[in-house]
């Protein structure tokens, strides 16, 4: 296997990079910059990262056996590749859902995911990452980051850290994507549902944008990819991302 890896010392974002050269591109072409000057993140935020010192990077994907409706298998397949990719260095992680990673209460990795939909398939994804790896202080408002440097005590090699982190990535997109089947998509599903963070564990959460606490529990996804809430009083509600934030 040889991954396509396009390496940059600056740019604006890999993700617009990415959109920017999208029909050049094959597929699984993997557009890093050491530097982003407008990182971007879920909900328009900006990623945080030191010039050099972590990856970021997106991933141009153009599968056109995915329907639209079940698009959330991109997240599936990318959180689980990086997964698995920690798991190899030593690192137990979860997945936030939708698609940030975390190991314990800190969050080691951000997704930001663009789709392309023609008719009823999805035509095409650009998939951007952002994993803390060198760096040691975080000074953004983000509550939370942690990198494999704080974790390990120890440097790692971007280059050839990225190299590694896309093959694991790659591992779980092309058999899916070739052979996809429906034993491929129950065992994708378990999987992540199994590496969910906070799964079945009662903690408090914020509706939005009404603002109200409860304490309630993951207990699953459900087909639209909805978070599945189960409060105190046994009740079940289904949540889509902007309808629920997590309380740390």
């Amino acid at each position: 296997m040889t991954l396509k890896i396009i390496w940059h010392n600056t740019l604006d974002s890999t993700n617009s990079e990415a959109l920017r050269r999208f029909k050049e591109y094959d597929d699984f072409t993997v557009v890093a910059s050491k530097f982003q000057t407008a990182g971007r993140g879920q909900r328009g935020t900006n990623w945080e990262s030191q010039s050099g010192k972590n990856l970021t990077f997106s991933l141009i994907l153009k599968s056109d056996s995915i329907r639209a409706d079940k698009q959330f298998v991109i997240a599936q397949i990318v959180t689980i590749g990086i997964k698995r990719y920690l798991k190899s260095r030593g690192v137990e992680a979860k997945i936030k859902w939708p698609n940030d990673i975390y190991v314990g209460d800190k969050k080691v990795c951000g997704i930001l995911i663009e789709h392309f939909l023609s008719g009823d398939i999805l035509s095409g994804s650009v998939v951007g990452v952002g994993l803390n790896l060198n760096q040691d202080k975080f000074s953004s408002t983000a509550p939370n980051p942690i990198s494999m440097k704080n974790i390990l005590g120890r440097e790692f090699n971007a280059e050839d850290e990225l190299e590694a982190l896309a093959g694991y990535i790659y591992d779980v997109y092309f058999p899916f994507i070739n052979y996809s089947s429906s034993r491929a998509i129950d065992k994708l599903d378990s999987e992540y549902y199994n590496s969910l963070y906070r799964l079945d564990e009662f903690h408090k959460y914020q509706e939005t944008p009404g603002g109200e606490i409860i304490t309630a529990r993951i207990t699953g996804i459900d087909s639209s990819a909805c978070l599945l809430l189960e409060k105190e009083d046994g009740t079940t509600k289904r949540y889509s991302f902007k309808e629920i934030k997590y309380i740390l």
